[in-house]
């Protein structure tokens, strides 16, 4: 009896790390992102609006973790990657790398930018879902529309980049948007009207 060797997998496990931690950051900041343009437009005196921030705070303290384990990862993906064979320095590749770290850059600066703003405030306003966290910035009045300004047209900016992230892989999305048609029709079929 001959057994054949088991299919050696396309995928290795730190790629699959790596994508496993796109898509829960990208859940993340699109949970920061409503939250915080909601939360904004509430008025002050609405109940919400405090465990609102305090939520909001928390996932941006949340993607900051995320994003560190996912440089790790990404470190640990190119070494296995680049090692081996050094990339094709086209223009293609450049676009995408230039894209790439932009959204990392913005990925950092819009929590910081967070950061900024929260401490400015009020010392030891942020907390990660009720634990406190250390300061980064002493509190300053006069810099609490800086940090406003910042943590607005940073984020901003960030979801620019993130649809022209969106735009660039344009086959994934509309695969990723087929499968998650498709499921959702399998799980929830359209009930057919008796005439």
């Amino acid at each position: 009896m001959t057994t054949q060797p088991a299919a050696k997998p396309r995928l290795n496990s730190a790629f699959k790390q790596l994508m496993s931690l796109h898509w829960v950051m990208s859940a993340c900041y699109l949970v920061v992102f409503i939250t915080g343009s909601f939360m904004a437009r509430l008025p002050r005196e609405l109940f919400i609006r405090g465990p609102l921030y305090d939520f909001h705070k928390s996932v941006g303290v949340l993607t900051m973790a995320l994003l560190t384990l996912r440089i790790l990862t990404l470190l640990r993906v190119w070494w296995k990657k680049y090692t081996k064979r050094l990339p094709k320095f086209t223009k293609e590749w450049y676009k995408s790398f230039a894209l790439h770290v932009s959204l990392y850059v913005f990925m950092w600066l819009v929590p910081v930018a967070g950061f900024l703003l929260s401490n400015s405030y009020k010392s030891n306003i942020v907390k990660f879902f009720g634990i406190p966290l250390p300061d980064l910035f002493p509190q300053n009045s006069a810099m609490v529309d800086v940090g406003r300004s910042l943590h607005f047209w940073l984020g901003y900016t960030f979801l620019a980049f993130v649809i022209l992230h969106l735009l660039d892989q344009k086959k994934v999305v509309r695969a990723n948007w087929r499968r998650l048609t498709n499921f959702v029709g399998t799980k929830f079929p359209k009930s057919q009207k008796v005439g």
